[in-house]
């Protein structure tokens, strides 16, 4: 009697995701980097001088300085927590590094070239680095909330700026402003400065969450702080190590701002805190912690220039942009939670 023997029965399908939750496309980045080059063509196809060396040169500059600090923004939102006071840490910086290059220039550190320079933006990251560990000690030691203590920053460095300058807008000043002007708003390679900045920092974070122990630190705080405490990570230095960052990539932004601008108003950065928090959310940093990277931190950041550039080559009023931005937010976290409600 013969005996019917079955061969073996294949379920490669089972738990297998589907294709828009495999690869490329198993991050909100990657949706989000979709949707830019989309918007971007659009805006190209049906604006004459979008193209144009002049506006591309001006959009990415624009850009360059949200994205340097939402790079910053997005280690801290990676950790769970979030910084408010960003764009005040920005005017603040600007405007000592402004006032330390006019007080070097009447010392004898202005007859050693580009000493003058160095102490003055030295001086001026110093300042941002405080704030970020003072951030970081009230949150990781004290227990205060991210929201509260950022928020009360936000207001001591904006008043300080206020404070320190009367109102009145700063100018650099110094045998050596000329350099100062060059290192912040030149050109390298035929790129703007800054965005070339933008891209070595975009690197050497990639490298550091990615391929070091510390970065995987914050993830790991991100996911789970109190599991991570119980595996041994020193929870507090890997939190006031990412409000410095975040607090010292402002303050560098706000100094290249500052050599764009040729001034350093009180009022320099006003609001930005929102745009750069936003540029990291919709490049798929996510408030609850554990998710982001410095791609997405770009790619929000361009795609906010390139609406906000858009908006004013069609001559419609620019206010919309806070519209577009604030849908595209909603659209971002709300696909990532489908997404994410699909797989559970």
């Amino acid at each position: 009697m013969s005996e019917n023997v079955a061969g073996p029965v294949s379920f490669g399908n089972v738990g297998e995701a589907r294709w828009y939750r495999r690869g490329a496309f198993a991050s909100q980045t990657a949706y989000v980097a979709v949707a830019f080059v989309l918007i971007t063509v659009l805006v190209a196809v049906f604006t004459h001088n979008f193209l144009s060396y002049g506006n591309l040169l001006n959009t990415s500059k624009n850009f360059s300085y949200i994205a340097i600090v939402a790079l910053g923004s997005t280690l801290v939102i990676i950790t769970g927590g979030i910084d408010l006071s960003v764009g005040s840490v920005m005017a603040l910086v600007a405007v000592l590094t402004v006032i330390l290059m006019k007080f070097f220039a009447t010392t004898f550190v202005a007859s050693i070239p580009y000493l003058g320079i160095t102490l003055a933006v030295l001086g001026g990251l110093l300042v941002s680095a405080l704030v970020g560990l003072v951030n970081g000690l009230l949150i990781s030691k004290i227990r205060l909330s991210p929201f509260v203590t950022t928020l009360g920053m936000l207001s001591i460095c904006r008043g300080a700026t206020y404070v320190i300058t009367q109102g009145r807008g700063q100018a650099p000043a110094g045998p050596q402003v000329d350099t100062f002007y060059s290192l912040t708003d030149g050109k390298l390679f035929g790129l703007p400065v800054p965005l070339v900045y933008l891209l070595v920092l975009a690197v050497v974070m990639g490298v550091a969450l990615r391929q070091t122990r510390w970065g995987r630190y914050v993830f790991v705080l991100g996911g789970n702080e109190r599991a991570a405490q119980l595996t041994g990570v020193a929870v507090s230095r890997v939190k006031i190590s990412v409000y410095i960052l975040c607090a010292m990539s402002a303050g560098f932004a706000g100094i290249l701002i500052a050599g764009w601008l040729g001034s350093a108003p009180a009022n320099l950065a006003t609001g930005y805190e929102l745009k750069i928090i936003a540029a990291s959310v919709i490049g798929g940093a996510d408030l609850a912690g554990g998710v982001g990277g410095p791609v997405g931190a770009v790619i929000g950041a361009a795609l906010i220039e390139v609406i906000r550039n858009g908006l004013a080559l069609f001559g419609a009023d620019t206010y919309w942009e806070q519209v577009f931005v604030g849908t595209i937010i909603i659209l971002a976290v709300l696909v990532d939670r489908l997404r994410t409600r699909e797989a559970e």
